[in-house]
């Protein structure tokens, strides 16, 4: 991480990171979306940027509070619950968004445990190389 005059390389490379992250988020959509039955993303890869925002929108604003109203239950199921709270939470990205379609609940839970185990080998491979 390169500091320059102002504090510019700072921003950038945070800029680099956001980009990276959002890129990678919309790949595991687009996996979801080849792999899942009933999940469609309608339009092409500008569509598929656009869920992969809207996804990390809505997981950062009701993620943190859906997962703090549902942590007895995630505790009890020994955190299997998780999967259900992540189910929803692209269930309500497909509410907000036309080009994401979701066939049921269940293809909402396979398609958030596809999009978080695309999204963290990514995330992880793409780490090392930026590090190492």
């Amino acid at each position: 991480m390169g500091v320059t005059v102002g504090g510019s390389g700072i921003i950038t490379d945070m800029i680099t990171k956001l980009l990276v992250r959002w890129a990678v988020l919309a790949v595991a959509v687009a996996v979801a979306a080849a792999i899942v039955p009933g999940v469609t993303v309608h339009g092409g890869v500008l569509a598929t940027l656009w869920v992969a925002a809207l996804v990390g929108l809505v997981n950062a604003v009701l993620g943190p509070i859906l997962r703090l109203l549902s942590l007895p239950f995630t505790l009890l199921t020994l955190g299997l619950f998780a999967l259900v709270v992540n189910g929803l939470l692209v269930a309500i990205t497909a509410g907000l968004s036309d080009k994401l379609d979701v066939g049921g609940f269940l293809s909402a839970i396979l398609a958030a445990l596809v999009i978080s185990l695309v999204s963290a080998v990514l995330n992880r491979v793409l780490g090392k190389k930026r590090t190492g």
